[in-house]
């Protein structure tokens, strides 16, 4: 990241999502996680909780380099994974889970 990023946190939607296991990237517990979130719910359920989403979509997770899932850029106003707990709850919601 670079002096502009300063202030933002970076979502991969690794970190929400139900597929993957924790030693593979996801950092909330299952049960609040989804099924295969896309950059376009998580930029929505940032910008509904006021976060400032940016959206990097050619950008890949270093674990799995060679799969371009993107990123959301979203400011950095609490810890990591209780923003990205609120995003998944978010994306539930909207998904009527």
């Amino acid at each position: 990241m670079s002096m502009r990023d300063e202030g933002k946190l970076v979502i991969w939607p690794v970190y929400i999502d139900r597929t993957y296991s924790r030693s593979h990237g996801r950092i909330i517990p299952r049960k609040k996680s989804v099924k295969d979130p896309e950059l376009k719910e998580i930029e929505i359920a940032a910008r509904e909780l006021q976060l400032n989403p940016r959206v990097e979509a050619d950008k890949a997770y270093p674990r799995y380099w060679w799969k371009k899932s993107g990123r959301v850029l979203v400011d950095n106003t609490e810890p990591k994974t209780v923003i990205a707990r609120k995003i998944a709850a978010s994306i539930r919601e909207s998904r009527g889970e």
